[in-house]
């Protein structure tokens, strides 16, 4: 696995829109204020031609056009590491364009985002063996003040920190919009995991005292963009596993538009396309649209599927579209401990 060199005092930081730009409030504005923030704190900075770009269909400009703004951002040497404007639709349909052979060859380089950079993040690691960030898009950068999480961010591409913690409370309904662009993240509800420790789940971890510990190689992403790539000519996931199965998978999943019934589909699918061979436990983030529906609740959509494996299931993490998110390094080597009703994810580059 392949880490690329972190963010110097001083360095450039690149833009880049494969998926939505910021053309649009609230996040022009945030994504206007983070950069004031970034030069402020004496770093340059690199703007792709897309990062206001709003003429694409599901991104921020024709599939050709995104594809080639990631090649010239990865290749230039003009930027330290590079974070993406935002998420969206269709990114997705920019994957011809890219040439992850040049990408595989290339010097490495950090790239962030989440969500629809599922599709970038991905192939980043199972076809050119270089990890990548799922972690804040870069209008978040543009809040005041910045979340723990988003302190997070900033430090782990800096280099400075690899041990990312839940995070105590988490946002339930957002308060940004249009009028009120930089709302930090309006936390109100407390953490509560469900946990399946491979025999038994348990819904109240935090009253419970459970504790346990797996350590494997993280892999994943939102599962609305996995499911997308499987089995296509960017679905390296057979080989990738493989080539670790010694480590063992870590899978950290999350859903966006995806209910509870597509959820427990994309598990099948999943399964069936044999990317959980070499599983040592599963990471969950909450789901964002995870109502019961017909009897199936968001728990038992995961589990059909993962209590097969008599691993750790650890569900509703903070991982993905309900924030805050802990930034992870999609790729590298991660020991997750719990401890009652809080995580820790410790995570090694080798």
């Amino acid at each position: 696995m392949r880490y690329p060199k972190f963010l110097p005092e001083g360095g450039a930081i690149g833009f880049l829109a494969p998926s939505f730009g910021c053309n649009t409030e609230p996040y022009f504005s945030a994504f206007n204020h983070a950069s004031e923030k970034w030069k402020a704190m004496g770093y340059r900075q690199v703007f792709g031609p897309n990062c206001y770009a709003g003429e694409g269909v599901g991104i921020s400009n024709t599939p050709a056009a995104c594809g080639q703004e990631v090649m010239d951002m990865f290749l230039s040497g003009e930027a330290d590491v590079l974070i993406s404007c935002g998420g969206g639709e269709l990114m997705c349909e920019i994957l011809p364009y890219v040439d992850f052979g040049k990408l595989a060859e290339a010097e490495p380089k950090w790239f962030m985002g989440y969500s629809d950079n599922t599709n970038l993040i991905y192939p980043l690691v199972t076809l050119c063996d270089t990890a990548a960030v799922y972690g804040p898009c870069a209008s978040s950068f543009g809040m005041e003040p910045w979340h723990a999480s988003i302190q997070d961010a900033y430090m782990l591409l800096k280099g400075e920190k690899r041990a990312m913690e839940s995070y105590p409370l988490w946002e339930k309904e957002s308060l940004k919009d249009e009028d009120n662009p930089l709302a930090p993240y309006h936390v109100t509800e407390p953490l509560a995991l469900k946990v399946y420790n491979g025999e038994k789940m348990t819904e109240n971890p935090g009253g419970a005292g459970i504790s346990l510990s797996v350590t494997g190689r993280l892999l994943g992403g939102c599962m609305d963009c996995l499911v997308n790539l499987l089995g296509t000519g960017y679905d390296g996931t057979a080989a990738f596993c493989e080539k670790y199965r010694e480590d063992g998978i870590l899978w950290m999943l999350e859903a966006c538009d995806l209910n509870v019934m597509s959820i427990r589909r994309a598990m099948w699918q999943m399964e069936q396309a044999g990317w959980f061979r070499h599983v040592r436990g599963f990471l969950f983030g909450r789901p964002l649209n995870g109502q019961p529906m017909m009897g199936l609740d968001a728990c038992q959509a995961v589990l059909a599927v993962a209590a097969k494996y008599h691993v750790p299931v650890l569900m509703d993490l903070d991982i993905g579209h309900l924030s805050p998110m802990m930034p992870l390094v999609v790729g590298s080597m991660a020991t997750v401990t719990l401890k009652g009703n809080h995580v820790k994810v410790e995570m090694e580059y080798r």
